[in-house]
């Protein structure tokens, strides 16, 4: 009888214990969730995935994040709780990528997945000469950030990765960049038959040396190279020297015509529609957030009626599925107001070409239009999410 009782007794202390573990647990994911809400709403750009699990009553924290601030939130909110636990998580970076935490595109486009896996979703790309964080590491690849802070993966073999005092010495080199969609960068100056590798639109190099016709220049892993001149300019010349107006905007945006889609593409070689409009705001001086979810988030609200009134060139048009009583509004495509009297608006989709509003015009786009959900303005507009380059190196 007293043996049973015994049972009795530490059986109910054990689903008494299970209970509050299931409380704290509860009470901890809504914490946890309410500072990602604040912190890091976007898991493109900023890591906090921690998961809270009970072992022999212990709590124990593991998972990883990006955002120290929001971490130190979470700690400070079990502390006040008087909760002992074990602290498994991850603030990246961390001894995975050593203190090589800094990474330079190495090849003239790298693929940027979202897993770290060559059969993963192509998720963005990056150009030869970008500046990337490093993160992470698994296997061959790293998950890195781009300037636009999104957060994928890449193989090895497309980056040079470096220390904090090699990085800062290859930001602050002087640079050449590539202004042709498409061309080679070559073993010799007096024979352009033997090339060191392609190049691409924006593609970034270190200055050496010059000559009347070429730039003696040097990749991120040390190859040296030659750019013709009629192909490339001084990087600070050319950044000093553009203006960056409506005209140029369309004049870019014309200039990748046919130019295929290519899903998580950024480059010549092939676009999204959130990439062509990237890359054409690109090389008008300004980086942009990557996605058209993202864009829609950024600069100035215009044409709230949807009757495309008030639109100017250069204007930013979304698309995709308007928001109903149970689902929230989907962002799913993205142009670029042309403000040419005939509607027209040029897009990534199939490939890049010019589209109309007006159903009276041959290349009128009811499918587009019967999806548009607004547009936004970022010329001349001061956001935070759109960076001008420009004063961003204090020219």
């Amino acid at each position: 009888m007293k043996l049973t009782k015994y049972f009795s007794v530490l059986l109910l202390v054990f689903l008494f214990s299970c209970k509050d573990n299931t409380k704290n647990i509860t009470e901890l994911q809504a914490i946890h969730s309410s500072i990602k809400n604040e912190y890091a709403p976007d898991k493109r750009v900023e890591l906090f995935d921690i998961t809270f699990n009970f072992t022999d009553d212990q709590l124990i924290l593991e998972g990883e994040t990006t955002s120290k601030k929001a971490f130190t939130i979470l700690l400070d909110s079990l502390k006040n709780r008087n909760l002992e636990f074990i602290n498994n998580v991850r603030i990246l970076p961390d001894s995975a990528v050593g203190n090589k935490q800094f990474a330079v595109a190495r090849n003239s486009v790298i693929n940027i997945r979202s897993n770290p896996k060559h059969s993963a979703e192509l998720g963005t790309q990056g150009l030869l000469g970008m500046s990337l964080k490093v993160l992470d590491k698994k296997g061959d690849f790293y998950r890195i950030q781009t300037p636009d802070n999104y957060i994928s993966w890449v193989d090895r073999g497309g980056i040079t990765r470096m220390n904090k005092t090699d990085f800062d010495t290859w930001n602050q080199s002087k640079k050449v960049i590539f202004t042709k969609n498409f061309g080679y960068v070559y073993e010799n100056k007096n024979n352009t038959s033997s090339v060191v590798s392609d190049i691409t639109l924006s593609g970034l190099l270190k200055y050496i040396s010059e000559t009347p016709n070429f730039y003696e220049v040097a990749y991120p892993d040390n190859r040296i190279g030659f750019l013709k001149k009629d192909e490339a300019v001084i990087y600070n010349s050319w950044l000093e020297n553009s203006i960056t107006s409506k005209e140029n905007i369309e004049s870019i945006a014309k200039s990748f015509n046919g130019i295929p889609y290519l899903w998580g593409g950024t480059s010549s070689k092939g676009m999204d529609c959130s990439g062509f409009t990237k890359m054409v705001y690109l090389m008008n001086g300004f980086v942009i957030p990557r996605d058209a979810s993202q864009q829609i988030n950024a600069g100035k609200v215009v044409d709230k009626d949807l009757k495309f009134e008030g639109l100017e060139k250069g204007d930013l048009l979304f698309f995709g599925k308007k928001a109903t009583e149970k689902k929230k509004q989907r962002v799913t495509h993205v142009g670029i107001w042309l403000g040419n009297g005939k509607m027209e608006f040029i897009h990534s989709s199939g490939n890049i070409h010019i589209s109309s509003m007006d159903a009276s015009q041959s290349n009128y786009d009811e499918f587009n239009k019967n999806r548009y959900l607004g547009s936004k303005r970022y010329l001349n507009v001061k956001d935070e999410k759109i960076i001008n380059l420009k004063e961003k190196i204090k020219l």
